[in-house]
């Protein structure tokens, strides 16, 4: 992969998490609870793709549904926890 190209790829997948976080920190804000838990979702989904390199390829999707998951669950516990 050219060098350039890697460089845009670094900053679309800056830009989408620093995206979903915002959104999501303004959804727990808003006590908007299902967007919360999707956004919450997503972050750790693209995050997980992101470090991928960790788990074996054919893994890779069921470890990231299964983490997101996770996370979703984990932001909506912690809106109801922090009330």
């Amino acid at each position: 992969m050219p060098e350039w190209l890697a460089c845009l790829e670094l900053i679309a997948r800056g830009a989408l998490i620093v995206t979903l976080t915002a959104a999501n920190v303004t959804h727990i804000g808003r006590g908007q609870y299902r967007m919360a838990f999707v956004t919450g979702a997503a972050i750790s989904v693209v995050w997980f793709l992101n470090t991928r390199r960790t788990v074996t390829i054919r893994r890779a999707w069921l470890g990231a549904m299964s983490y997101g998951l996770g996370a979703g669950l984990g932001t909506v516990l912690g809106m109801w926890l922090a009330r």
